[in-house]
């Protein structure tokens, strides 16, 4: 049970990171769309640096990023509360606790790890 207890603790502490992450993105996003409205400026031939549209892209991206991790971390949360963590959803085998060590949020062995999901396209 106290195995148990730890790994909710760290996936808990880490789905919080990811909130907080989430949210800080999403600000940081914002104000970049928020400085470029009703600006006509070509940032696209701007030598100073990267584009409005450069930052806007990467922005975007790692808030997608951030949301996938977080779904995978409820994924594992409910897979926890199932009581069907640790097991690999492609043969059933237990995965190794290195592997969930070092990825708590893994959903197959190390064998199966390539194989995309059940149900999943």
């Amino acid at each position: 049970m106290g195995e148990q207890a730890g790994v909710r603790e760290r996936l808990e502490d880490d789905r919080a990171t990811a909130v907080e992450r989430l949210e800080a993105l999403r600000r940081g996003y914002d104000l970049v769309v928020d400085a470029t409205e009703g600006s006509n400026a070509d940032d696209e031939h701007d030598p100073e640096g990267s584009t409005i549209a450069y930052e806007r892209s990467q922005l975007g991206a790692l808030v997608e990023q951030t949301r996938e991790h977080l779904g995978e971390v409820d994924a594992a949360l409910a897979r926890l509360e199932a009581g069907t963590y640790g097991r690999c959803e492609v043969c059933g085998s237990a995965i190794p606790t290195e592997r969930l060590e070092a990825r708590p949020t893994a959903r197959t062995c190390v064998q199966h790890a390539g194989h995309s999901r059940p149900g999943a396209r």
